[in-house]
């Protein structure tokens, strides 16, 4: 207990010991905590309990408004010669001395009517001195029991005890007590009829060197001390002179008060994040911060205010537009963990696209520098694109750039965003332009590279049964790079680059992904159509596709990645029985793509490096545990449609086909800009000629203007080639404690929302450690979203991983890949074993632009 409670405990028992009965009255109620402190809780019933006073036993029978029931009940106890010790605790009644139902009791016994305020003072001056006390515990100062055993509470050699201290029991010391008076004025009644104003005043000099009057009232002192700390944090942290608006305000004038108004201002973010955001944004508007003209660069660390952090996003977008990457991206990272930012995910979104954009122009920057200097052989080139810091960085920055934007309810500022898109597509231009010229003079081969042709006699068939082969129209390298990150830890995977059949569009390269394209593989065209010829097989299509593979392969299944990710485990396991070859067709990508719907392409591919990352799972625990991924061709996908002086006019003659990267036919004239050469140059049986750009532009044809292929840019010819052991695992349990979610939407009315997760709140097991999770959006079996941004949380972007602490609330930004979702539901999954640690409970609706 306390020095009040076992002082007032002290001198009941010397009371009880002398004449066994007390009558207790206790007119104001003063000392009812402490009867429940006796009785270790308040009064269950009128039956007296037994409790023990000072180590005395005794029994306790407490007043519930009527005398002639509390005798009663006490009678049993004292009729004998020998009482029993009892103690009769009558609140918020008054003694009648002449008329007291209780007299017989009170004559036998001893009646007690002790004054809290007197049995304080004798516990305080057992430390203090009567001046001191006699200041703490004025006549007119309305204390209570808790106020008191709290002040009779403080060590030895501490400052005196505080009524203040006792009003903000719950605040962690001076620091807090001053935060928690800023942060709200729920108590100033109460330091007000206490009379701890004179307190408060004292301990703000002391602590921050502010002189506040004692006679002002609360609210007043409240916003003049609320614009010193606010303002002191603000100009503290300023590298050139503060607005003239700070001139009436004081300045801490030594380091400790400095510090202390730096303490305060982190402590009203971190401890009181909503009040803080509402009561800085007051002061920013009465000094006119808003408009304040000052240097970006000075702002310096913290954003105190709002304003700051638009300010910053403002400057960060300039340095972006005027090339400097670097410094744009370190001041991206020194705002990451903002406090306007962590409070509004829109605002966080942002500064995430400046980030990425940042990025992109960053490696557009050194790409570019790299082609200006490689002259080597077209294997050179390849070289350079596909090693592990190759060039494909640039179209891995693009499309994450751009996939982000997207998805973004208001885009960034038109001038950055601008510049690092030109970048981009300058570096693409100059990439194109090389590899044409250096793939020409080599012939149109890649020394020393894996052809497309050669896919399936060279990697697939050598695999053990059953396979999976994975046949991904319009994948490019850098997807095929993201999607081996993405898979488990414990999968086996190798990414390679093929350099894919000419001309790079969908009938040409899936039938280059054929068995028996190694040995005999043409493109020629047959009764008005093109397509490719495999022996005496002409493949102009799907349908003739699968009827050849089906053919020359036995036991094949054919499974299209949707209908692959929605079966059941027991019907996939049942379409797969006796399977050794299982081909998974995604179509996604081009599909978006030529569609010419811009947006949801770029939200697609996104989805399908997951969803295929997914089917690989999915298969491996039906007993596929092989797979090899690889593309019919790549793409170039720009932000915009191509320019007028990028479109050039087709060549005429006898056109068997015009796609916007590639003309094939016979004849004709070869435009300016654009490189002819023969089919039976790339060695195909066949008369015809192919004539692409030869950098980045397009023909006047139908077809998206944003997402093009046909051509031999390395974007569009360089196709991945992953070769895959998944272990099939015998279940999936989870290997994590509980997970729970908060602040879950009711509906999804933008593609960017937020979810908090936290670890281990539930948990039992001690010593826990942070692990590894996979946050994702599902329906109907596959992804649809993924984590785009983790706040005050570690997320590895290669892998949509966000690491959790135990009992650490983690706040999401989760991405809406694919709006034709109608319902959704937020899963977290252990990445190296796909076991579910959460799900949703219920569908969450999709209603985007509600």
């Amino acid at each position: 207990m306390h020095p009040l409670h076992d002082y007032v405990a002290k001198q009941l028992a010397d009371k009880l010991k002398d004449r066994r009965v007390v009558v207790w009255y206790d007119e104001r109620r003063e000392f009812q905590p402490f009867v429940d402190e006796v009785r270790g809780g308040p009064r269950p019933a009128s039956a007296p309990v037994q409790v023990a006073v000072a180590g005395t036993k005794a029994s306790l029978a407490e007043y519930a408004g009527s005398l002639f029931e509390l005798r009663a009940a006490v009678e049993p106890l004292v009729r004998g010669d020998k009482p029993e010790t009892v103690v009769l605790y009558i609140p918020g009644l008054a003694h009648d001395a002449k008329a007291s139902v209780l007299m017989e009791l009170e004559k036998a016994g001893r009646t007690w009517k002790p004054e809290l305020k007197q049995l304080a003072k004798n516990v305080l001056l057992q430390k203090y001195t009567l001046g001191v006390v006699d200041e703490m515990l004025p006549f007119d100062r309305k204390v209570t029991y808790d106020d008191l055993a709290r002040a009779a509470a403080g060590n030895s050699g501490a400052e005196p005890p505080s009524i203040l201290k006792s009003i903000f029991h719950d605040a962690s010391g001076n620091d807090g007590l001053l935060t928690a008076w800023l942060a709200s004025d729920a108590r100033d009644a109460e330091i007000a009829s206490k009379e701890a104003t004179r307190e408060l005043t004292k301990l703000v000099k002391a602590r921050l060197g502010l002189d506040l009057a004692p006679g002002a009232p609360l609210a007043k002192l409240r916003a003049i001390a609320l614009r010193y700390v606010l303002a002191g944090e603000f100009r503290l942290d300023l590298s050139c002179d503060a607005p003239a608006s700070l001139d009436s305000i004081a300045k801490p004038q030594t380091k400790d008060e400095e510090s202390a108004v730096r303490e305060i201002a982190r402590r009203l973010r971190a401890g009181h994040a909503n009040a803080y955001a509402a009561l800085a944004d007051r002061v920013e508007q009465e000094l006119g911060l808003k408009n304040a003209k000052l240097p970006p660069g000075a702002l310096g660390s913290i954003d105190t205010f709002r304003f700051e952090e638009r300010a910053l996003l403002r400057h960060a977008g300039n340095l972006i537009a005027n090339g400097k990457f670097s410094e744009a991206l370190a001041l991206v990272a020194d705002r990451e963990q903002s406090f306007w930012l962590d409070r509004d995910v829109s605002r966080k979104a942002q500064w995430e696209a400046a980030r990425r954009m940042a990025e992109l122009g960053s490696v557009a920057m050194d790409v570019r520098k790299a082609v200006n200097k490689t002259a080597g052989d077209a294997a050179a080139w390849l070289e350079a694109y596909v090693s592990k810091d190759g060039w494909f960085r640039l179209d891995q920055a693009q499309r994450r750039l751009e996939a982000w934007v997207a998805n973004l309810d208001e885009e960034p500022e038109e001038r950055p965003l601008g510049v690092v898109r030109r970048a981009h597509e300058d570096a693409c231009h100059a990439m194109a332009e090389g590899f044409t010229k250096a793939l020409v003079k080599a012939g149109w081969t890649v020394p020393g590279a894996l052809h497309q042709t050669r896919i399936w006699s060279e990697v697939v068939s050598d695999k053990p049964r059953p396979v999976a082969y994975f046949l991904v129209d319009a994948m490019r390298f850098e997807m095929g790079v993201e999607l081996a990150e993405r898979l488990p830890k414990t999968s086996e995977v190798s990414v390679r680059a093929a350099v894919g059949a000419l001309p790079s569009i969908t009938p040409i390269g899936m039938a280059a992904l054929m068995p028996g394209a190694s040995a005999s593989f043409s493109v020629v065209e047959q009764n008005g159509k093109l397509g490719a010829r495999i022996d005496e097989a002409f493949l102009p299509d799907l349908a003739s596709r699968k009827k050849f593979a089906a053919a020359r392969v036995p036991k094949l299944v054919d499974v299209a990645l949707d209908e692959l990710l929605s079966l059941q485990p027991s019907k996939l396991a049942k379409k797969l029985d006796g399977a050794q070859v299982v081909v998974v067709r995604s179509q996604e990508i081009d599909h978006a793509g030529e569609t010419g719907f811009t947006f949801q392409a770029r939200q697609v591919m996104d989805t399908v490096i997951d969803n295929l990352a997914r089917a690989m799972r999915k298969l491996a625990a039906a007993g596929v545990e092989h797979a090899v991924v690889s593309a019919d061709h790549g793409h170039l996908f720009f932000a915009n449609d191509r320019d007028e002086s990028m479109r050039t006019d087709a060549p005429g003659g006898d056109t068997v086909e015009l796609h916007r990267r590639c003309w094939i036919g016979r004849g004709g004239a070869t435009p300016p800009g654009c490189v002819r050469v023969a089919a039976s140059s790339l060695g195909y049986a066949s008369d015809l000629d192919l004539v692409f750009p030869a950098s980045t532009g397009v023909f006047k044809a139908g077809g998206d203007l944003a997402f093009h292929h046909g051509g031999p840019s390395l974007q569009e010819l360089v196709i991945p080639v992953l070769t895959v052991r998944t272990k099939a695992r015998e279940s999936a349990r989870p290997s994590a404690g509980p997970i729970t979610a908060a602040a879950l939407p009711e509906a999804v009315t933008n593609r960017i929302f937020s979810v908090t997760f936290t670890f281990g709140e539930k948990q039992i097991m001690l010593g826990a450690t942070g692990i590894q999770v996979r946050p994702l959006l599902m329906a109907a079996g596959k992804q649809v979203g993924a984590v785009g941004m983790a706040i005050d949380a570690q997320l590895d972007r290669a892998t949509g991983c966000v690491k959790l602490e135990p009992n650490k609330p983690v706040t999401v930004a989760f991405l809406l890949s694919d709006e034709s979702a109608a319902s959704l539901r937020v899963v977290v999954q252990d990445p190296t074993t796909d076991a579910e640690l959460y799900r949703s409970p219920t569908d969450i609706p999709v209603r985007l632009g509600v």
